[in-house]
């Protein structure tokens, strides 16, 4: 069963990968392979109901996932709507390549690791989306905000996903994972970012913006406030989180309800038609669901992976065919490009126990960082990289093309970082 479940898996993958050529839209093969690696599970199980209840169980977890990724994707299209983006467009005063590509990653960076690097990644292409007028561009700086946005998410407890079920593991500790991976993940990104700024010339075509167009739809005031309340609000996400233990995404959705409320009355004296481009109704028409529906498909396909055992027998088996725990955190770190990191974070954690790894051991730090960064290799491997799939249509050959080999060395110089501190400090 296994086998033919991993197979069917393949071929998802690579219907995805190969979506220009065979014209289906990745969504519709992500959810179908999804569908048909449980329908093979439940099928050759002997307890029909526990599979059942282990999809339920799954799926409350993918459904959070869902849900954050809506609510953060409805609170940036209001903002767009309101044309709030415009407060930081008018504050980018450069059209130089160079200059541009280092202020996008940078930003990207730092805020990843207190937003997340999925929020952090849909605010950030949006913004691209505003700012640059060529599509491959467009493309190339959505790329770097992935890399950028996982490097920063690897070094925070709060910046993904995996830091954040490694500091409830009590595997780390935040002042743990900061001290150890802060300069490996800079590292991460400032390889490519300097390779590329020896390569990169000339000026940006930027997106035609009509001015009076702009004053006409939104003023001054609805712009700064609604950017600055929802940026408020997906900043607080993982303070919500923090303090009340509640899911991420029941932060997202209070931040998206009192956007809602805001909205409604700043133009509550509107009428109906005027204000329809300003709701939340119109800013959900305007979210990418093949996106979410993509999201949902790739999810539900790991998950089967998960549930079955292919994802531990994998971990398994690395760890008994290569001894070197560096190399086994790295190869990890790069199957995580494949797969989603979650599922091979938690099965890592089930392998191994902190009596042999205690708290802040370097295995638990060097595994934050692989299998945070090492998802920027391929734009599947992160969520990061999925969201920006989606937002601006960059498809899986030209990510392979363009941006690999840059998150590829960003990924091995700073594991190299990592492993000479760990060397300097023992």
């Amino acid at each position: 069963m296994e086998w033919i479940i991993t197979l069917v898996f393949i071929a998802g993958y690579l219907a995805i990968m190969f979506e220009q050529t065979i014209r289906i839209n990745k969504a519709s093969s992500a959810l179908v392979t999804g569908v048909i690696c449980w329908t093979i599970y439940i099928l050759n199980a002997n307890d029909t109901a526990l599979v059942s209840h282990t999809l339920m169980e799954q799926l409350s977890e993918i459904s959070g996932i869902l849900f954050f990724l809506l609510g953060a994707m409805t609170i940036v299209e209001l903002i767009d709507a309101h044309d709030g983006f415009e407060v930081i467009l008018e504050k980018i005063q450069t059209l130089n390549k160079k200059k541009l590509l280092w202020i996008i990653s940078l930003v990207s960076f730092f805020l990843s690791s207190v937003l997340d690097n999925l929020t952090t990644t849909i605010v950030m292409v949006s913004l691209i989306r505003k700012l640059i007028g060529i599509k491959d561009g467009r493309l190339f700086y959505a790329g770097m905000v992935v890399i950028a946005a996982n490097a920063g998410g690897a070094w925070s407890p709060i910046g993904d996903v995996t830091t954040t079920m490694l500091w409830i593991g009590k595997q780390i500790t935040p002042a743990g994972i900061i001290k150890s991976s802060f300069i490996p993940s800079l590292v991460c990104l400032l390889v490519p970012l300097l390779i590329l700024s020896s390569i990169l010339k000339g000026e940006i075509r930027p997106m035609d913006s009509n001015r009076e167009e702009i004053e006409k739809r939104s003023t001054p005031f609805e712009r700064k406030a609604v950017f600055l309340t929802g940026f408020l609000c997906l900043l607080s996400v993982p303070v919500f989180k923090t303090y009340t233990h509640l899911p991420p995404f029941m932060g997202m959705l209070l931040g998206l309800g009192l956007m809602w409320i805001m909205t409604e009355l700043i133009h509550h004296e509107k009428d109906e038609m005027d204000k329809d481009r300003f709701s939340v109704n119109y800013a959900l028409r305007k979210v990418d669901t093949p996106s979410i529906l993509f999201f949902l498909g790739i999810l539900i396909s790991i998950s089967a992976l998960q549930s079955t055992g292919i994802l531990a027998n994998l971990a398994s088996w690395l760890t008994g065919n290569i001894k070197n725990e560096s190399s086994i955190v790295m190869s990890i770190g790069l199957i995580s490009s494949l797969v989603d990191n979650v599922p091979l974070v938690a099965a890592t954690q089930g392998m191994y126990s902190l009596a042999q790894y205690p708290t802040d051991h370097f295995f638990w730090h060097f595994l934050a960082y692989c299998t945070g960064t090492g998802g920027s290799a391929l734009i599947i491997g992160s969520a990061a990289g999925v969201a920006a799939m989606g937002l601006v249509k960059m498809n899986f050959f030209w990510y392979l093309k363009k941006i690999t080999i840059w998150a590829l060395l960003g990924y091995a110089a700073g594991a190299l970082v990592f492993i000479v501190m760990k060397a300097l400090i023992d």
